[in-house]
């Protein structure tokens, strides 16, 4: 059984109708105290970091999170849900994430773009990955649908599976044993996103 953690932050209801698309049974879950009996967890995610920490913390499931991805079970981190995954982030200040992977979140820096450029990074881009299974079956530069204005830099480069080009290179994607992270929305991204979904399940 998958949970989807709920903490008042994200497109829950997207995420759901995707697995179920897929057959896949899963349950929005509020209680930390109930997130150990699941096999898998999504941790989605759209807003401010800074918000989405208060959140977690306001009942403990940030601690609940953080146990559970050390009992070795499947964790992936959507989107925001991703970053929520490193160490800190830079948005609206320095905000203490999860620690779940080494490094910390940070604004696009638009004086690195080669061409004018709008942020937020929003709509269809390519994601090149390193053969990790969870993107089993996509073709190396696949698109996927992203939407956000800040992003990840890892301190241990052997994090990162996947990058995407947006003015200059960026981690897009990220796992450290049973942890992992995808910037793009694969609840928006149709069949690619689908399979990447799929991949997850049958880990």
């Amino acid at each position: 059984m998958i949970a989807i953690v709920d903490y008042n932050m994200g497109n829950l209801a997207s995420v759901r109708n995707a697995f179920n698309v897929l057959g896949e049974e899963v349950v929005i879950e509020s209680n930390p105290d109930k997130l150990s009996q699941y096999d898998r967890i999504i941790l989605p995610g759209v807003g401010a970091f800074g918000d989405a920490m208060q959140h977690l913390k306001s009942n403990g499931m940030d601690e609940a999170v953080t146990q559970y991805a050390k009992s070795g079970k499947y964790v992936l981190g959507i989107c925001l849900g991703m970053q929520l995954l490193f160490d800190s982030s830079e948005e609206f200040g320095i905000t203490s994430g999860l620690g779940l992977i080494e490094g910390r979140v940070v604004a696009f820096d638009s004086s690195r773009f080669h061409t004018p450029l709008k942020v937020p990074h929003m709509g269809w881009n390519r994601m090149a990955t390193h053969g990790h299974p969870l993107f089993e079956g996509l073709d190396d530069g696949h698109y996927l649908y992203f939407v956000h204005s800040y992003h990840a830099l890892c301190e241990r480069k052997e994090d990162s599976i996947g990058e995407t080009m947006y003015g200059y290179e960026f981690t897009s994607a990220v796992a450290r044993g049973n942890v992992m992270g995808i910037q793009p929305h694969p609840e928006k991204s149709h069949q690619n996103g689908l399979q990447l979904l799929k991949n997850f399940i049958t880990l």
